[in-house]
């Protein structure tokens, strides 16, 4: 186990690594100049390159980008001279737009979009495994048709359409919910849940629908196994063959969607916070691309590959906690 787990973090490096030059390398070699921008039109040629020195722009590609690996691990110093100016560790630079730290933008933000991101997953797991067993339990009923229509129809309606649908019928219509405003879990946990809520349900319609169908299709397929059947016929009660036994095999593929969709939203869900208002990672990163702020935009992009690779190595320890074969 600990040979597989230092391979897998092996691997989980190069791939981070891998993304970043990747992702470096096209925001870097775009035509645009940050420096020229930041300098604005009225801008003489000394000051242009004091600007390019400050960004640490005048090094090559290269340069850059090797100072910023390592300033991840170890800090750095951009810029040279007078412009000089350092970054702590872990250091992915400095915003172009208000010169803030990367890191501490994406710390400021973070909590906002894991709230959402954990109690979205939570609702659409409970809901989206619940409709999935029923139907599987019930093949070729109509509970069965009626939910999967269901399923089909919600799986269909876009996350903003749905958003639009809830603020108007739970916010203006009913008055039920309040309009989305973040509230730190530990200032007020019934504010932050209440204020969430309507969110987490346009994120959780969408989800929960896909987790219904790949649910029942797991589960249809493993109550056809011999396992199965020799388990009911040894008189095993029907709520252990189903969850300790049915259940438990086919949450195998759920399992790998769930870790790459929760580590997906962990860096932000661009068009729900925007919708809502929610300061998270993805309205962020939404108005760096707006930008152009190369730092930031490269900063949530590690972030974001960060999330879904370490959830991807969660999963896979998990698969043999889920699934006792997978030991073998």
């Amino acid at each position: 186990m600990i040979l597989y787990l230092g391979r897998r973090l092996l691997g989980v490096l190069g791939v981070l690594l891998a993304v970043a030059a990747v992702t470096f390398t096209i925001f870097y070699v775009l035509p645009s100049d940050p420096a020229a921008a930041a300098c604005g039109k009225a801008c003489s040629t000394e000051r242009l390159e004091a600007i390019r020195a400050h960004m640490g722009l005048d090094a090559p590609l290269w340069r850059q980008f090797t100072d910023f690996v390592t300033g991840i691990f170890t800090g750095r110093t951009m810029g040279s001279g007078q412009y000089a100016l350092h970054c702590d560790f872990p250091c992915l630079g400095y915003s172009y737009e208000n010169s803030e730290g990367v890191w501490d933008l994406l710390v400021d933000r973070l909590p906002v979009s894991a709230s959402l991101a954990v109690g979205a997953a939570a609702i659409w797991l409970l809901l989206g495994l619940s409709a999935g067993v029923t139907a599987a339990l019930h093949k070729d009923t109509l509970t069965d048709r009626a939910l999967m229509v269901g399923a089909v129809a919600a799986a269909s309606l876009p996350v903003y359409f749905t958003s639009v649908l809830l603020i108007y019928g739970l916010i203006r219509v009913t008055g039920l919910l309040p309009y989305p405003q973040y509230v730190p879990f530990g200032d007020d946990p019934v504010s932050w849940a209440t204020n969430l809520l309507l969110p987490w349900l346009a994120l959780a319609v969408l989800y929960a629908a896909m987790y219904a169908r790949q649910s029942r299709s797991s589960m249809i397929e493993s109550m056809a196994e011999p396992y199965i059947r020799t388990a009911r016929a040894k008189g095993l009660p029907r709520r252990t063959v189903v969850v300790k036994h049915g259940l438990r095999a086919g949450m195998t593929p759920i399992l790998t969607i769930f870790g790459m969709d929760l580590g997906g939203l962990l860096a932000g869900a661009v068009i729900t916070e925007s919708i809502f208002g929610l300061p998270g990672i993805g309205r962020l990163f939404y108005g760096a691309l707006s930008t152009g702020d190369q730092p930031v935009i490269l900063g949530v992009t590690l972030l974001a590959a960060t999330f879904i690779v370490v959830a991807n190595l969660v999963v896979d320890l998990l698969y043999a906690v889920v699934d006792p074969r997978v030991r073998y």
